[in-house]
């Protein structure tokens, strides 16, 4: 899983879904969406279910600079296929504003971009457990944070996660604001891909002893937030065999 350093704007997106219908949410978004945001310049880097909220669809979208996302946002949401297909999805949508901008720490940490799912030789869809780990870092400490929580992500790597990305906030302007994004950052979100839940089941001891830890040191101005997401059929981030 190589990190993509092609795409320095991610946006990390939460939404909340009417009670039971976030399958049939799924299966739209994929459906429609992926490719006519590919040919736009833009990736769904990834999209997933939330098997501990029900109601959460999240997913993960990719830029490869400020510009570029004002210029696809536009050309997608003024476009045919989001006119055609908007009322079936904003029906299903409770709310679509829990959206943090981001950036990778640095070129090596990037999220990677697998090759679409197969749908000859993965003729079941992606597979794995997707684990984000949201850190509201104090201000002025994001240096020092990283610094303290590398040994974390280590143990997390021993324990049979593989690295997907290490994200801080990006501090830029809204440039395309018809979506709006979160501005109650800074944040530092880990992302790391288990082959099953029961492998990271066992490390939940882990990752909750190292929240409890960084949140002693001070570095944080709150609890972090563990995000466990099922990556859905077509699912770009998701386990794939070595």
């Amino acid at each position: 899983m190589t990190p993509s350093s092609d795409y320095s704007v991610i946006e990390l997106r939460r939404y909340i879904i009417k009670e039971g219908r976030v399958g049939d949410f799924a299966r739209y978004f994929e459906t429609w969406f992926p490719e006519a945001f590919q040919q736009l310049g833009a990736l769904a880097l990834g999209q997933f279910t939330e098997p501990e909220a029900p109601n959460r669809f999240t997913w993960l979208r990719a830029f490869r600079n400020m510009d570029g996302r004002a210029v696809a946002n536009s050309a997608f949401y003024y476009g045919p296929v989001w006119k055609e297909h908007r009322n079936q999805l904003n029906d299903l949508m409770v709310d679509s504003d829990d959206v943090l901008l981001l950036r990778p720490l640095d070129p090596k940490h990037g999220v990677p971009v697998l090759p679409a799912v197969d749908p000859v030789s993965e003729p079941s869809g992606a597979t794995g457990v997707v684990v984000a780990q949201l850190f509201p870092v104090a201000p002025g400490a994001m240096e020092r944070f990283v610094t303290a929580a590398a040994p974390n992500f280590d143990r997390y790597r021993q324990g049979g996660a593989r690295d997907a990305g290490l994200l801080v906030t990006l501090d830029e302007r809204n440039n395309f604001p018809q979506l709006p994004v979160r501005t109650d950052g800074p944040f530092v979100v880990w992302l790391g891909v288990f082959d099953d839940i029961r492998t990271f089941d066992a490390m939940r001891p882990v990752v909750k002893e190292a929240a409890a830890r960084l949140v002693a040191s001070g570095l944080l101005r709150g609890e972090p937030e563990l995000l466990i997401l099922k990556p859905t059929p077509r699912s770009r981030l998701r386990w794939l065999a070595r």
